[in-house]
Parts: C-alpha cells; structure tokens; sequence
C-alpha cells in the first residue's frame, strides 16, 4: 500500500506540476548547485556531481521508474545527449524516495532497460528538485552557464527543440 500510495501522490505532482510551472526558481543569481549522488549505471559512475554546474550550459531531466512517459523519452533523450557539445552538463535524476518503493538497484536496472547512457543521479533529499520547482515527471530544464533556467518542458521532450534550447543557452554546438 505505501508504494501504491507514493505513486499516486507523485502522478498528482505531474499533473498539477504540467499546469503550474513557473520560472520562479531561477532568477538573476541563477540556481544554487546541489550536489547529488551518482548511480553506477551505464554511462554514469558511483560518486556525486553538482548539478547544475555553473559555467556550463547545463541540461537536468527529472524522471521516476514508474513513469510511462519517462521511459518514452528516453529515445529523445539519448538524441539530445548525442547532439550535445562535450561542455554541456546532460544528467538525469530521480526524486523517488529510496529504501521506500525503489532501491539503487531498481534506478539502475531501469536505467539499463531504458538504455541510458550518460549520467544518472539520485535526488531522494528533494534538494534540486525543490532549486528548479520540478514539480512533475518527466520534466527537462536547459540552464545557461550563469545556472539560469532558460527553459523547460514537462512530458515528452522534442529532441530538435531541446538541441535548438540548449544552443541558444550558449551551448557551441
């Protein structure tokens, strides 16, 4: 029942999360880095990052196992990682509470099936999540190198459209 309840509660997070998101999170100063915990994944390592990285156009997707949509993404998401200039941050995190509902184990066995190949990161402290307000999954920010948001897309992402986002951020290609 705790899981069932934890998913029902973060599915309402997205729907409302699609409607209401603002950019109230990123002002001039831009987004205070968090550091976050790194999974051992393919394309990712054990250890931590800081995301987003300030100076550097930064790329953040917000995902959960459970989410449908998510794992739908990620084929567009794999394009925008191999559109990406090797000075652009491109990182994945979860939010979803561990030890509850998933283990490490369940983000990084998701993270094979779904053949994700660049890094992955955990979020169960909910500190980044609250810096950029992503209030739903899956949700993908572009940050300039000044770690302000300039753009944002709840659902399936556009691969082109993101690639187009994150160049005009300031990426060199």
């Amino acid at each position: 029942m705790r899981r069932r309840d934890v998913i029902i509660g973060l599915a309402g997070l997205a729907t409302v999360g699609g409607a209401a998101y603002t950019f109230g999170a990123s002002d001039a100063t831009g987004v205070e880095p968090v550091e976050i915990e790194t999974v051992a994944a393919p394309g990712s390592t054990a250890g931590t990052a800081l995301v987003p990285e300030r100076g550097r156009v930064s790329v953040v997707e917000f995902f959960a196992t459970w989410c449908t949509v998510c794992a739908a993404s990620m084929p567009a998401l794999r394009t925008v990682h191999e559109g990406l200039a090797a000075d652009v941050q491109f990182v994945s995190v979860t939010n979803e509470p561990l030890g509850h509902a998933i283990t490490r184990q369940d983000v990084t066995d998701w993270w094979t099936e779904h053949d994700g190949t660049w890094l992955v990161g955990l979020d169960d402290d909910l500190a980044l999540t609250e810096r950029l307000d992503a209030t739903g999954v899956p949700t993908l920010f572009v940050l300039d190198a000044e770690n302000r948001v300039t753009y944002s897309h709840v659902g399936e992402p556009d691969a082109e459209e993101v690639l187009q986002q994150v160049r005009a951020a300031g990426a060199t290609s």
